[in-house]
Formats: C-alpha cells, structure tokens, sequence
C-alpha cells in the first residue's frame, strides 16, 4: 500500500473510526484501524467486536494512489502521529517487515502493522428497503432519551434504548426504572416490516457524537442482530441488546387528578436554585406544594438551611397537593423540551409525574416521586 494524502482529510476520517477502538479491550487487533487502498479510494474500518465505524474517502480527494493494499495499524498511535502533524501531504507507505512509513517533509515515523487476517470480518451489508430519517430528527430524539437509560449492568436491558418501528411510527423509550422518556416521530416512509429492537446507550452516545449536522439523510438498515447508521459516506454499526423490553405503557396514566401550564424557564431555574440545598447522597430531594394558585418547590438540610421558591400558576387548583422528587431527574426531563410551555401531570404524591408538551403528546418524561415520610 502506498499513497499521499493531506493530513487535513484523513485526520477527519480518523476521527471518526477512532470512536470504534475501546481503551479497554485486551484483545490488541480491536485497538487497531483497518486501511483498504482501492482504485475507489481509502477505507478506514475500526471495531470492538460491538460497534463497528467504517468511512471512505473517494480518490478524488487523495493526492496520489500508487500501491493498493491493506494493512492494520494501531488506532491510537496512528491517530496521535496525524493529529500532530503539520496541515500537508502526508506519505503512507507499507514497508518490509510489516511496517508501515508515515513522513512528510519534515518528519518520519515507522510503525510495526499487525497481520491483516486477524482482524475481525464485519458484515456490513445493507438491507434492501432502509429506513430514511432527518440527521436532525435523529440527533434529538437521542438526546431527549438517551439520559434516560440505566447505568447499571445488573439491568442490561435498560442500558439500552427501545425503538418500535411500525408503518410511518417510529416509538423511542428509554428508562432506568426510576424515570422514563418517551418520543414519537411520523417517518417520512413506511415500513414494510415492524421492529422492536434495543440500542446499547454506549453505542448511541458514540452515533450521536458521529453526526455533524441536521440536514442529512439517515439510512437505517435493521436486523435481527445489529443496525447500521448510514450517513453518505459513513457507515456505523452497532449490536443490538438480546431479551425483551419491559411494556411501559402501562406505566402511563390515561387520566389525572391536575394538570398545570408552567413557563419552562421559571420552573427550571426555581428548581436550580433549590437543588442548591440538596445533596446527591440523599438522592437530590426537593419538594413541592400547590396551594390555590401558588406552586412552593422548596429544600432543606437541617445543618446548612432550607431554600423556598415561588411561582404564581394561571389558574387555581381546588385541593393542595405536594409531592417530592429529585431535582436532577426533574432538570434533565424539563432540557428535553424546547417550548415557552410545559404541562404538569399529577395522579397524588406517590403517582409518577409527567412532562408533556402542551396539546402535543409527542415527548413525554416520566418521574416516580421519592417518599419523604
């Protein structure tokens, strides 16, 4: 293999494989980034056996093809040498004794390859009839879920996020059984086949930092055991987590006992400010009342003091209700919406509480309240 490239363009591609290599493998060809020089172009493939990130960089932006071939390199080394080169072509060329010669002008580095056969064969074959999605729609249905999710490994299941796909729905649910998101999006298509798959969180986190911007087309190839992100000339894919994901409709009230209109804003910075006076080890607790028109979010810790916050509703409510929660699960729900207004669902104090969007059941984030007595 022998080529010269700017160092500007594969360093963007670097940056993209070098997000498949995990710290913490042990087995040494998963560290490792796999070059594929064809006539196309460059391939540049990485994985830890459950993501796998492949991209292309087309001939027409490679400054020289002289030898094609393939060789597999360390990921970390090989990305640490470019990211500190100077912006200028760089020469790649494989050498005897499996090594590789990266130089430019003025600099030289040999690196030792490991063998091409030993490094895992990824099927990344596409299926027929994807599934399209906005890079936008896709980028903020993962954050407004993402949070949601466990991180706890006795739970495997719920460090993942559910997606049900069913004609033009696609149903997004992520929950670590104290707290659960929930967002519906219309596709654009419909799917000739209903799925009901589960995403790592871990996988997803590293998708979401892989796409740049919202105005692209998604493919999303499923099966029963992976799902692969196209987006134009980068290609992701990702194990999907085995079992059965818990029904959590029926955590969901269909009726309720108050519902309130608050601007998002004032209740999220009343909220920040009591937090002030909670604690992580005591699970963030804060309180709040609704007496009439006047809703109370308030804290305490009997060695440092209490924090009281008011906020004046827009109509008056017939009983006094309170109910306790943390505060941090409260702030993370309330970032996910992007509207002046949100709507308060209240069932009494040991009921989940739900977020809604006004009139538009869309996004929903769920809450279980903490017992204080």
């Amino acid at each position: 293999m022998k080529l010269k490239i700017k160092q500007k363009i594969l360093l963007e591609h670097l940056n993209y494989v070098i997000r498949g290599i995990s710290n913490k493998n042990l087995i040494p060809i998963l560290n490792c980034i796999k070059f594929e020089l064809t006539k196309e172009g460059l391939y540049l493939l990485s994985t830890d056996n459950e993501l796998a990130i492949k991209t292309f960089i087309p001939n027409t932006q490679i400054e020289n093809i002289e030898v094609l071939g393939e060789v597999v390199i360390s990921g970390r080394y090989i990305y640490e040498i470019v990211k500190k080169l100077n912006n200028e072509v760089i020469n790649i060329e494989e050498v005897v004794d499996s090594q590789i010669l990266i130089t430019t002008d003025t600099s030289s580095f040999k690196l030792n390859c490991n063998n091409v056969n030993e490094f895992p064969d990824i099927d990344l074959d596409f299926t027929e009839t994807p599934l399209i999605i906005d890079s936008g729609v896709l980028k903020t249905t993962i954050n407004q879920t993402l949070f949601a999710t466990s991180t706890q490994e006795s739970r495997p299941i719920l460090t993942g996020i559910n997606f049900k796909i069913k004609e033009n729905i696609m149903e997004v649910t992520a929950t670590d059984s104290y707290r659960l998101s929930k967002k519906r999006i219309k596709l654009n298509s419909i799917s000739k086949e209903d799925s009901d798959i589960i995403v790592p969180n871990k996988n997803l986190f590293e998708i979401l930092r892989l796409i740049q911007t919202e105005d692209e087309k998604i493919e999303l190839h499923i099966f029963s055991n992976k799902v692969i992100f196209k987006i134009n000339n980068l290609i992701i894919m990702t194990r999907l987590l085995n079992g059965n994901y818990p029904d959590t409709n029926k955590l969901i009230p269909d009726n309720f006992e108050i519902k309130i209109n608050v601007n998002l804003n004032n209740f999220f910075n009343a909220i920040d400010r009591a937090s002030l006076l909670t604690s992580a080890e005591e699970k963030n607790i804060i309180k709040l009342e609704i007496k009439n028109d006047i809703m109370i979010i308030s804290s305490n810790i009997p060695e440092i003091g209490n924090v009281e916050e008011k906020i004046k509703l827009n109509k008056k409510i017939d009983k006094n209700f309170k109910i306790s929660f943390s505060s941090k699960y409260m702030m993370e729900a309330i970032k996910t919406f992007d509207s002046e207004e949100i709507e308060l669902s209240f069932n009494g104090e040991i009921k989940p509480i739900i977020i809604n969007y006004i009139n538009n059941d869309d996004l929903l984030q769920l809450i279980l309240p903490i017992r204080t007595y």
